[in-house]
């Protein structure tokens, strides 16, 4: 399998990329995927100025939950693309679902690709994917590369515990790679803890139903299925215990 399987089964907590063609089948219930609209929305309302010559380019878009709720209720445009082609489809299903779809594009493209040639943008996003850009800093630079000068980025991610597990930065940490990238901390939002649970039960009941469902059509695979199941419960136990969620806000220079 490529590269780009490999990145794409790891940003949807896939251990092997034999599982990437039952994804769509796995996550078939949940729209929101990535970053919270919410919060997006609520940062962009205290910290920017939008109107509909907005630009926005989100990054892993998924089903486009985020683009859709930034076109609605902000009248920009958006930008959405993401590497399945199923999800490209829901979310164009969305946007004329939801009288946006004359505002938003959304295409199926390697997102690694995507940030060598969009540019000048007015936002970008990058909704909870991991290191598919490379680490920190080069996602950082990456996604700087995409936006007009003064522009902003949103992350989403986790703050770790200082002394934590070192795969996940600390606020501090995070700062310092703010300012070798050269960009500003705007705002953040903390995930509320309470959130994370009930998204967590939410996301875990429906994706080991669906799992239940394709181990009875595909016996031979059902511990492939198994298994996902089980990567999927330890995300949500470390999202749970071991770092804090947060939407990052910044600008670039």
């Amino acid at each position: 399998m490529s590269a780009v399987e490999e990145k794409l089964a790891a940003s949807l907590t896939a251990s092997t990329t034999e599982l990437v063609p039952y994804l769509p089948y796995l996550l078939q219930d949940l729209w929101e995927m990535g970053s919270s609209p919410t919060d997006i929305l609520e940062l962009i309302a205290g910290n920017t100025v939008v109107s509909t010559e907005t630009r926005v380019l989100d990054l892993g878009c998924g089903k486009g939950a985020v683009s859709i709720r930034l076109a609605q209720e902000l009248g920009c445009s958006v930008t959405g693309i993401d590497l399945m082609p199923e999800f490209i489809a829901y979310a164009r299903s969305k946007a004329q679902e939801y009288g946006v779809e004359a505002q938003c594009r959304f295409e199926v493209g390697d997102i690694n690709e995507s940030v060598k040639y969009e540019r000048a943008y007015d936002i970008v996003i990058l909704g909870a994917v991991g290191d598919v850009l490379g680490d920190s800093l080069e996602t950082i630079l990456n996604l700087s590369a995409t936006v007009r000068p003064g522009g902003y980025i949103f992350i989403d991610d986790a703050y770790g515990a200082d002394g934590g597990d070192a795969r996940y930065h600390s606020r501090d940490q995070w700062l310092g790679v703010f300012a070798a990238a050269k960009v500003r901390l705007v705002a953040e939002k903390i995930v509320d803890p309470r959130d994370v649970v009930a998204t967590n039960t939410f996301t875990q009941d429906h994706i080991t139903k669906r799992a239940d469902e394709l181990a009875a059509m595909h016996p031979e695979k059902a511990r492939m299925f198994e298994e996902y199941v089980k990567c999927q419960q330890a995300e949500c136990d470390e999202l749970e215990n071991e770092m804090t969620g947060v939407t990052l806000l910044l600008q670039t220079a």
